[in-house]
């Protein structure tokens, strides 16, 4: 049986923007020929194994459903899809403290082809003691102080051109997806 899935989409269902209803992105994947489909949260995590769909991995799988979705919802919409363990590497490659309640932390999933060294290269200056930044295997980890957070530059690298090819997901979201990875692999 296929390994376990993410796609995480970019900016659906933020700020009233892109407005998909999850039963709906549920009903799209599932029509596609994927199994197992679920959602987490409204903010597009988009659970599922990739079934008899015959499509492939990596980026191919990730314009497979690009195209998908855009023939669906009438929206061109970026998704980024890590399996099971790809997801699991990412949290465990993790800096010491990410995730700390003292911290606001998130990860930036890269789309290929972009690299964490091409990213933070185009990554303006943060802010010293609030903001810091690390790559990590197809993402970055950002953190700001939780009590500074206000102070933090990262809106700057959000701006960019750069920036329209990651997704961005909290610590918390990010381990919860693996939790569920998890659940779905043993009962796979």
């Amino acid at each position: 049986m296929a390994a376990p899935h993410v796609a995480l989409l970019r900016g659906i269902n933020v700020g009233g923007r892109n407005p998909i209803r999850m039963p709906e992105l549920v009903e799209c994947f599932t029509d596609a020929g994927f199994r197992d489909v679920s959602t987490y949260l409204q903010s597009g995590n988009v659970l599922f194994r990739p079934g008899g769909t015959g499509r492939t991995r990596g980026s191919k799988l990730e314009a497979d459903v690009e195209e998908m979705l855009e023939e669906r919802f009438g929206m061109p919409l970026l998704v980024v899809i890590r399996s099971r363990d790809e997801l699991a590497r990412t949290i465990e490659a993790a800096p010491t403290g990410h995730g700390s309640p003292k911290l606001r932390s998130d990860v930036f999933f890269l789309k290929h082809p972009l690299t964490a060294e091409a990213a933070l290269a185009d990554m303006p200056e943060l802010r010293e003691g609030v903001d810091s930044v690390a790559a990590g295997p197809g993402a970055i980890y950002f953190s700001r102080v939780a009590a500074r957070a206000t102070k933090t530059r990262i809106q700057k690298f959000m701006a960019m051109p750069v920036f329209q090819q990651v997704t961005v997901r909290t610590w918390g979201t990010c381990t919860k997806l693996l939790e569920k990875l998890d659940e779905m692999d043993g009962a796979g």
